[in-house]
């Protein structure tokens, strides 16, 4: 059916980013309707992979694929349909890697990872079937180095490629409802092959699972999905190019007046970020690549509607890398409708819930032995999810009424989303950051000057103190512009120096050492610092405070993120390194040298409202007194009123269960 629209721009924008526009979101959360839309996660996403897989890099420039081309034969095979018939479903990169975070989370107990853990992980079960960042990723891995390390620019040429993107937005699902959770979840797994904009990307695609939940109750499809992109924007910055593809493909979608003409706003997508991209002050990276490829995805999402069909269509016909953005958002709406839906979009077509890992991963546990090629389902991958997501709800101040299966989840988050990114707050630690952004100076300095060789760093001491392995702003990179110092080819001394000088005082908390790269040739041995230790110039004079390594460090490993925590703050300004060159050739290599200060901790939003410690009728006295939006549609109304009450009464009941 041909559709048109008839609502003028002004009011979807209202639409998208207005929470109370139809109804109050609902803060209430069935544990076995959230098991089907869990089940249906992972359904929708198999379906979509493999249905888009038919396309992927096919089509990376025109002439393009449209919807004439669905239904006929394709590529000299079977008509290109939607992919249904698989049993068992086959592991893929776009699911099997999320998979393995689930197996690491379930062995641990929580949703939560380490890069340790997250390395671990990765060293035992990723060992073939990889590409690109993620194969550049494991490498490192592979030699020790840890995430977030195996995401940032020196180590990784990559990070900038579409592999976060398919990999991580599992972790919003652990969290509805509670974006800022989602975000800590899903922090250290996006950073572990994404930085910068593509690091973005990854976290909108977090922030749209979790934050589904929060749609207002009653919204169509299509104005529930610009409310969902109005929502994760607000955590991303203006300044990176995925503000730009997410602000560029939902103006020209409601600019258009055909809601089926989803390949106009393709083929506009392909002018501004492949064929021109430099007219637009970006840089095309290849069909792999995040940016392109999440323009893809969010195009399909706009134009799908909330349609699960529609939106794998329109997914696997934009072209490029389309199985994965294509798998992302059938992986959401599956979400959205549960495994219920997806079954009921497809009448007389008979869909498993069965799946098989060890195509493409290794080591992992079979599930349900003695079935032959069915190593797992969906309903239980489900049930081993829900106990985390629960704890989640739990940890984030929500309350579980376990009689009657019914999650309430805590009050939503408020103020600048901007304070509960994770990566926000990294970049924001930085003295170097908050020095230069108050129109300061950080100035470097090496005790030796060297001539490395190419690819073996380079000489300039600027490089350490530009803070890029903490950068935000998400804006297009030049490529080769991540480098590290390297002493190569210096005079060999006992000692160097490399400090970081500012022009102001800073309250420091750590002071940080990355390394760069380490070599083992036989023309080029070194690159780590023996003995490092760290001093801050305090009162003028470089001082050796007091604290411990937050990791040893190590010379057999590369880029390591090596903080001196002290034992007590400090007001400094200045601080530096002192090391003995490493390796045969006595050199060090220097990636970045700062001072850290960690922002204070976020209260986290409670139903605790007189600040007792206990979710009792005292919590709302003390709501009448000083009400506050705890449903987090930017106003205070009944509904919060109606809400704190429900949250006294349901932590009563949780009390009077453990009594018995």
């Amino acid at each position: 059916m041909h559709r048109t629209r008839v609502a003028s721009v002004g009011v979807l924008l209202a639409v998208a980013s207005a929470s109370s526009a139809v109804a109050q979101s609902s803060r209430s959360l069935s544990r076995e309707a959230y098991r089907d839309r869990l089940e249906g996660f992972w359904l929708g996403q198999c379906i979509a992979n493999w249905t888009g897989r038919r396309t992927e890099a096919v089509r990376t420039q025109p002439p393009f694929l449209t919807d004439a081309d669905w239904g006929p034969p394709f590529n000299g095979g079977a008509p290109l349909d939607w992919v249904t018939n698989q049993s068992p479903w086959l592991a893929d990169d776009d699911t099997d890697i999320e998979y393995v975070y689930l197996h690491g989370a379930n062995t641990r107990g929580r949703a939560l990872l380490t890069g340790a853990e997250i390395r671990d992980e990765w060293l035992s079960h990723i060992n073939r079937m990889i590409w690109v960042s993620n194969a550049s990723a494991r490498g490192l891995m592979g030699r020790g180095v840890t995430p977030p390390m195996t995401g940032v620019g020196e180590a990784n040429a990559n990070r900038l490629m579409i592999d976060a993107q398919l990999t991580t937005e599992f972790f919003g699902v652990f969290a509805p409802g509670m974006p800022e959770r989602a975000l800590a979840l899903a922090n250290l797994p996006v950073l572990a092959t994404a930085s910068g904009h593509a690091a973005h990307a990854s976290q909108v695609y977090v922030l749209l699972h979790a934050i589904d939940q929060d749609a207002p109750v009653g919204l169509p499809g299509r104005e529930r999905n610009l409310w969902l992109l109005a929502q994760a924007r607000r955590f991303i910055p203006d300044t990176s190019k995925a503000a730009d593809i997410l602000d560029f493909c939902t103006a020209d979608y409601l600019a258009n007046p055909d809601a089926n003409d989803w390949e106009s706003t393709r083929d506009r997508v392909h002018a501004r970020y492949q064929s021109q991209p430099a007219m637009h002050g970006f840089v095309y990276r290849g069909w792999y690549e995040s940016s392109i490829n999440f323009a893809a995805g969010i195009v399909a999402l706009l134009y799908g509607e909330g349609d699960f069909r529609r939106t794998v269509q329109i997914g696997t016909l934009t072209g490029w890398d389309s199985d994965n953005a294509t798998s992302t958002m059938g992986g959401l709406i599956g979400m959205r409708i549960g495994a219920s839906g997806v079954r009921a979009a497809f009448p007389g077509r008979t869909l498993a819930t069965t799946y098989r890992w060890s195509m493409t991963r290794d080591g992992l546990t079979d599930h349900v032995p003695g079935t032959g090629d069915v190593e797992d389902t969906f309903e239980l991958m489900a049930s081993r999810m829900l106990p985390l997501v629960e704890q989640t709800i739990i940890e984030a101040g929500g309350l579980v009424d376990s009689e009657t299966g019914r999650w309430l989840l805590p009050p939503v988050i408020g103020g600048d989303a901007f304070e509960w990114s994770p990566t926000h707050r990294e970049w924001m630690s930085s003295a170097t950051v908050r020095v230069t952004a108050a129109g300061g100076t950080a100035v470097a300095a090496s005790s030796v000057i060297g001539a490395p060789p190419p690819n073996a760093g380079v000489s300039a001491p600027a490089v350490f103190a530009n803070a890029l392995e903490h950068e935000f702003s998400g804006a297009e990179e030049a490529d080769g512009l991540r480098r590290y110092l390297s002493t190569f080819g210096a005079t060999p001394q006992s000692e160097i120096t490399l400090s970081v000088s500012y022009d102001r005082a800073v309250t420091v908390d750590r002071l940080r050492f990355i390394e760069g790269d380490h070599f083992t040739l036989p023309t080029m041995t070194g690159g780590w610092a023996d003995a490092p230790s760290m001093e801050a110039r305090v009162d003028g004079i470089w001082t050796a405070l007091s604290g411990h390594w937050s990791d040893p460090p190590d010379a057999s490993t590369p880029f390591q993120r090596l903080d001196w925590v002290l034992d007590a703050s400090a007001i400094i300004t200045g601080v530096r390194l002192r090391a003995r060159p490493g390796g045969l050739h006595r050199f060090v290599t220097c990636a970045e040298i700062d001072a850290i200060d960690d922002p204070a901790l976020l209260p986290a939003p409670s139903f605790d409202q007189d600040g007792n410690g206990h979710v009792d009728p005292g919590d709302i006295y003390a709501w009448h007194a000083s009400p506050r939006d705890l449903d987090g549609d930017g106003t205070t109304t009944e509904a919060d009123r109606v809400l704190i009450i429900k949250a006294v009464r349901w932590a009563e009941r949780r009390s009077l269960h453990a009594d018995r």
